[in-house]
């Protein structure tokens, strides 16, 4: 069985380094929700809306690891 300390470890071993790859991903995801939704001619909201949807949903549910 694992100890809490090997999760702390593993969970919290990087935080600085996890919000900036954060940090980076949602501020790169703007631009890009606004361009492809402009493309598809739709509303900018819906395209930003639909991108944090996804984000939200992957964050939870898990992406690559």
């Amino acid at each position: 069985m694992t100890s809490l300390s090997a999760y702390r470890a593993q969970w919290f071993g990087n935080v600085r380094g996890d919000l900036l790859a954060g940090l980076v991903v949602a501020l790169a995801l703007i631009p890009e929700a606004i361009a492809f939704s402009l493309i598809a001619g739709v509303d900018p909201k819906v395209g930003l809306y639909a991108s944090f949807s996804i984000a939200v949903l992957i964050a939870f549910v898990g992406g690559q690891a």
